[in-house]
This record gives structure tokens, sequence and C-alpha cells, in this order.
């Protein structure tokens, strides 16, 4: 009697064949999701199962209707969908994923006359805090490494590279108005460039507050981290390693009041 090899796991299946489908090599399909070409050759194995974080990407890749199965294979339910203002929300409109619909927030009539079809993306949203100045945000450095506690659709206009986009909650009231606490901030990782930032909010790393979220300024040559509080001092950056920008934030949502 012959003994059956033990097949691979679907979720390995379908990561070997989306590469093939797409022609890349390990490396290159690898370094779209941003890992590793090892990694992805576990995940083809069926050795290591992907993160939740890389399930979400891989969707991100492909698009509809294929995105749907990993997404859901990283927890990504209807009713996670959030329908975001103020920018997408003429964009938000009837959809093709099989789980849910999205229809225009405050419309109460369907039109889809000249209506074109929005592409969505996946956002994790991690469970870590990034900090306004005054307090201590998480002290992870490689967002990677951070557990996705839900996640959230957007448009994809409002995501220009969703495979470094992912979201924190805030901790602090010092950049209010304009950003309260526990609101979530989507931040593009791929923004670090300190001479194409000046006047943005970011969320930076430091070694004594961990996550952080301000304003960042460069005047001169002098690099600052700055509050919409004017009762917290600008925090002035050295050229050492005690600190770096995470990335760019791209917008915010709040639960209303």
């Amino acid at each position: 009697m012959k003994v059956r090899k033990p097949t691979n796991p679907e979720w390995a299946r379908k990561i070997l064949r989306l590469r093939h489908s797409m022609g890349l090599t390990q490396s290159a399909f690898a370094s779209r999701l941003h890992y590793s070409a090892m990694a992805l050759s576990r995940w083809e194995r069926g050795t290591h199962e992907p993160p939740a974080q890389a399930y979400i990407q891989i969707g991100n890749l492909i698009g509809e209707p294929e995105s749907s199965w990993f997404w859901q294979r990283a927890g990504f339910k209807s009713s996670d969908l959030s329908k975001m203002v103020p920018e997408g929300r003429g964009i938000l409109r009837k959809s093709s994923f099989p789980d849910f619909e999205i229809v225009a927030a405050g419309s109460h009539k369907k039109n889809t006359n000249g209506l074109h079809k929005a592409r969505l993306v996946a956002i994790p949203v991690l469970a870590a805090h990034a900090a306004t100045h005054g307090g201590k945000g998480d002290q992870a450095l490689d967002l990677d490494d951070i557990p996705v506690h839900e996640m959230i659709a957007a448009p994809s206009v409002w995501c220009p590279h969703p495979a470094m986009t992912t979201c924190l909650r805030v901790r602090g009231e010092s950049m209010s108005p304009m950003i309260n606490d526990n609101d979530i901030v989507a931040v593009d990782r791929s923004a670090t460039d300190p001479t194409e930032l000046s006047g943005k909010i970011v969320v930076s790393w430091q070694r004594e507050n961990g996550l952080t979220l301000s304003r960042f300024l460069l005047v001169n040559g002098v690099q600052l981290l700055e509050s919409e509080n004017r009762d917290y001092e600008a925090v002035k950056l050295g050229k050492n390693r005690n600190w770096r920008i995470i990335g760019k934030v791209l917008w915010w949502i709040r639960h209303a009041p």
C-alpha cells in the first residue's frame, strides 16, 4: 500500500500559483511584499504560514476579486469595512466583493449612472500606539513585528503605497484639535526622506519615548519635532541613532462623538 504524501496547505498552493501566474521569481515576488525570499519559500512549502500582514499585502497586490480570499485569511470581514471621509466620500460605491456592498455615505438613492468601481485596499490597524508630545508610545521599532489588531478598508487613492501603509492609534492630546487621543492614523512607511517631509505630520521613533506623533520641521538644516499645542516645546533631533522617521501620516479618522 502506497503512503500518500501530505499535500501542502491551501494557502501554500494559492501563493505558489499566484507567483507563477505573475511570472515572478521568489525574490521578485517577495520584494513586492517587502518580505525575504526565504520567508516566501517557507510559505510556498507550507512549513510556515504567512502572518496576517503578509496576507493583507498579497491581497492589495493582486486586487479584486482574488484579494478577498487572502484578506479573509488575514481575518478581514465585512464588518471591518470603514466608510471614511472626507476625500473618499464620492469614491465609495458599489463593489464586486462577495461579502459586502459599498455605498456612498449620506446617499439615499442608488444611482449607478457613470460610476466607476472603486478599488479598495485592506489596511492593518496594529496593536500599538504612537504618543503625542508629553506621553510615551510603544517601543516597537519594526512595525512588521507588531500584531494586527483589526483591519479597515480604504480607497486605493488614499494609499499610494499599499504594501507600506499601516495604521496606528494615537495616545495623548498635544496634537489636538487636529488629531485627538485614540484617533487612528494611516502611516506611509515608504516616506522617510527628511528633505521631503518638512511641515508634514510624521510618526517617528525615539529611544526615550518610543513611537511618537508630531509635525516634522527642517529649518536651516535643523530637524525638529513639533506638537500642535504650543505649551510643549519642540524637540530638536540630533544626528544619532536614538531616533528615526517611521513614515508620513497620510490621513486620520475618529469615532463620532
